[in-house]
């Protein structure tokens, strides 16, 4: 495997693309207009074959263990023993987002399949439904990982990539081939729970209405205080966690938008009926010590070895530790090979299997790690 990156940023690339440089992946986050560029799409296609191109707009762009906003991240990948495929969907097209996710298992060759890396569109598509329409839909042992594009914490319009394709409401995926390819996944959190442990008592998909009877968003604005005035960007510092009714399965769930008039508030994932909820808030060490764990155990599943890694994290992590956000990036940098190459974003979801290496959900709040090896 062979890795290449640059990054645009002032009208100019910090490194100048390699000559006879073939690539069968290029991976492309940051800003959305410099994506749609002309002359940028020139250079990519004199310089690199004609690769499966994906990406996606971020609050935040990963690169050389830094965050960036406003520029455009490259990473080229040749492999030397992995095949790929992609394809894409656009939301508007489907009746609902599992329906999109199975239409989008079915375009890929499932012989051989290894792993799937899926962007998606931030706002319009619940993440979940999702991941029950792919996962239906793929070989079992299949391994999903990806994530949700971002818009800064602006929540007005997130876009994503595929080939000559950039629009709002876009999912894309890859199809990684062969038995030659290692991948690893790590996630974790670093969130504290505060307050009363609540039930949701009524919900609808993703749209959560009532906790223990009483309106959610009254309840909920009311816990904020002085941060209620700035929804929903400030739900970023006050995710919730949700548990299962028999309590064995827990995520974390970040608001995407709020409907004053419904005292309703949509979330990135479902927000099922009967299950509890718990508001959370940040713990600046722990949010590193999540990093840092979830850079462990992606290196777990490639015994200490690995060549790139995807780093999907949330924009609410990034508000959290603010100046001292290249921590969380450096500390990850410490945990993997010392020639693994590194590239992602800070997104509105990501999408990666639990610490058991079990299925694949939809978390909110957490660094989830993709290790990719050949051997």
């Amino acid at each position: 495997m062979k890795v290449f990156q640059s990054q645009y940023d002032k009208d100019k690339w910090s490194n100048a693309f390699p000559k006879d440089y073939t690539a069968d992946l290029i991976l492309m986050f940051g800003n959305r207009e410099l994506a749609q560029n002309d002359v940028i799409l020139e250079q990519i296609n004199q310089h690199f074959g004609d690769p499966i191109v994906m990406g996606c707009s971020t609050s935040g762009e990963i690169f050389a263990e830094q965050v960036y906003d406003e520029t455009l991240v490259l990473t080229a990948v040749s492999f030397e023993k992995t095949t790929l495929s992609s394809a894409s969907v656009n939301i508007e097209n489907y009746q609902n987002c599992q329906e999109a996710g199975e239409a989008l298992a079915k375009k890929l060759d499932h012989d051989q399949l290894k792993y799937v890396l899926v962007l998606s569109d931030g706002q319009l598509v619940n993440g979940t439904d999702l991941l029950a329409g792919l996962s239906a839909h793929l070989p079992k042992d299949t391994i999903i990982s990806g994530g949700l594009a971002g818009d800064d914490t602006r929540f007005e319009q997130t876009k994503v990539w595929h080939n000559q394709t950039c629009e709002s409401g876009i999912i894309a995926i890859c199809g990684f081939y062969g038995d030659n390819l290692r991948i690893g996944n790590g996630t974790l959190g670093g969130w504290d729970a505060f307050g009363p442990e609540r039930k949701i008592t009524r919900s609808q998909g993703n749209v959560l209405y009532e906790l223990d009877g009483k309106p959610a968003l009254e309840l909920y604005k009311s816990y904020l205080g002085d941060y209620a005035k700035d929804l929903p960007s400030s739900a970023l510092l006050f995710p919730l966690n949700i548990i299962s009714e028999d309590g064995n399965y827990s995520v974390v769930r970040t608001i995407l938008n709020i409907n004053d008039e419904q005292n309703s508030m949509t979330f990135a994932g479902d927000m099922p009926q009967n299950y509890s909820a718990k508001l959370m808030k940040a713990n600046f060490e722990r949010l590193l010590d999540g990093a840092i764990g979830a850079a462990e155990n992606a290196m777990q599943s490639v015994t200490d070895r690995a060549e790139m890694a995807i780093l999907i994290s949330c924009v609410g992590r990034r508000l959290v530790l603010n100046q001292r956000v290249d921590e969380e990036l450096e500390s990850v940098a410490e945990v993997l090979s010392e020639s693994c190459v590194t590239c992602g974003f800070y997104s509105y979801g990501e999408l990666s299997p639990l610490m058991n290496g079990e299925g694949c959900h939809l978390h909110n709040q957490t660094m989830t790690i993709t290790t990719l090896s050949e051997v």
